[in-house]
């Protein structure tokens, strides 16, 4: 049995109206209009979420790779979420050699990891990297204090401030051909943000240059 750790979403082991595993879902269901060709969910957890595209997307997609750092996880996944299209094997987002490993994808969806790693900067590059032309990044973090600062979370290095968040998307070194940014409430995605209302979580939709 997978040791829940109050930070993974299984979502067999949680309740229909769990507010953290409906958050979980609705950046998939968020995500899915845009995934086409191959397919990339980098910490992919248990899987389900990689699932659900390869379900939703059968016809646009041709395969989805769930890649996640932990081995538990992708026995896990390779055990419970089945699909012709999809597939899963263990990974470092951070590792230089990840792009000759897997190769390059139309498609990356991230959802909740840039707080999980030490560096988020080697992470956007990472993600650059392995992003086809034209290709579709879709990523998401938390707010928080800020880089290098102490967040609630054990499991997290730092959380990142919406205006740290918005410079790091923004950055030279990962040219965007269009970068949408949404902020997250519950289930809900807003564009732009209404001033007084708080949002704990950011989605960016940022596409890559033709050429």
């Amino acid at each position: 049995m997978l040791k829940d750790t109050g930070e993974r979403i299984i979502p067999s082991e949680m309740k229909p109206t769990n507010g953290m595993l409906l958050e979980h879902l609705a950046r998939y269901y968020f995500a899915m209009p845009y995934a086409r060709g191959r397919v990339l969910d980098i910490a992919c957890g248990v899987g389900y979420g990689a699932q659900m595209t390869a379900k939703g997307k059968k016809r646009e997609v041709d395969h989805v790779l769930g890649v996640d750092i932990d081995s538990e996880a992708i026995t896990f996944a390779q055990k419970h979420y089945y699909h012709p299209q999809l597939s899963f094997q263990t990974g470092d987002a951070l590792d230089e050699n990840l792009p000759m490993q897997i190769g390059t994808f139309d498609t990356i969806v991230s959802f909740e990891t840039i707080e999980h790693v030490p560096d988020d900067r080697i992470f956007m590059k990472r993600m650059y990297a392995l992003l086809r032309p034209g290709g579709t990044l879709i990523v998401s973090t938390p707010f928080g204090q800020g880089r290098h600062m102490p967040s609630n979370s054990p499991f997290h290095y730092h959380q990142l401030t919406t205006e740290e968040w918005e410079e790091l998307l923004s950055r030279k070194d990962w040219p965007w051909e269009k970068l949408q940014l949404y902020y997250q409430q519950g289930v809900a995605f807003e564009r732009p943000d209404r001033p007084g209302v708080h949002y704990p979580l950011g989605i960016a939709v940022c596409i890559k240059p033709e050429a």
